[in-house]
């Protein structure tokens, strides 16, 4: 009689440990599962932030605008006094080279514009291409361009408010901005890089058949 009492007592303990055990199991289950939604949750939460913040900030080179989108217009004088705006060379593949005196790798890069661009479609009258120089005064500019030996027009830009509608004001240079005859930008470049600028001239070769 004793004996089979504490038998029972013992059955009974194995029993409520037992489900004890599995409680904890599940409970620790449950928290890992809430644990791991919660990461989820703010990894998301996270990637999604990054998102809206590359949105707002545009690419990695500084770029507000997106091959795409309608270039912005603006209007622009060149160093002989002649006054434009961008909309003027509508049905026109326009090129936009950013660029200043100051800035070494747009010196390396302007020689071949001349030679691989301007020369080959000056005499095109669906090509225009410009180079916008950045918030330097009219006599720089026109040393610049002797400097560098260019021939294609050079444009002002005080303030750089021109650059400031393609890129973070704050952005470097140079970079090349390329305008289909609809108006929609189709490439854009940033430093020199002769793949790059292999392509590019590729491409404009393209859009002027």
């Amino acid at each position: 009689m004793g004996f089979n009492w504490v038998y029972q007592g013992i059955k009974i303990c194995r029993m409520k440990y037992f489900y004890s055990f599995w409680v904890v199991i599940v409970c620790l289950f449950a928290v890992s599962c809430a644990g791991r939604s919660s990461k989820a949750n703010a990894d998301s939460a996270q990637e999604e932030a990054v998102s809206v913040s590359a949105d707002n900030e545009g690419d990695e080179r500084g770029y507000i605008v997106r091959v795409g989108d309608m270039a912005p217009d603006f209007t622009f004088t060149t160093t002989t006094g002649e006054t434009h705006k961008l909309s003027d060379f509508r049905g026109r593949v326009v090129m936009l080279q950013f660029t200043a005196s100051w800035c070494s790798v747009c010196r390396k890069e302007m020689p071949f514009i001349e030679s691989d661009i301007w020369q080959k479609h000056k005499g095109n009258a669906n090509f225009a291409l410009f180079g916008i120089d950045r918030d330097e005064p009219l006599e720089t500019v026109i040393a610049f361009g002797k400097q560098t030996g260019i021939t294609y027009p050079l444009a002002l830009d005080t303030g750089a408010d021109i650059f400031a509608l393609f890129a973070q004001r704050q952005a470097g240079i140079t970079r090349n901005v390329i305008v289909n005859r609809e108006g929609r930008i189709v490439m854009l470049t940033r430093l020199y890089d002769e793949e790059e600028f292999a392509a590019m001239c590729q491409l404009i070769d393209q859009l002027l058949k």
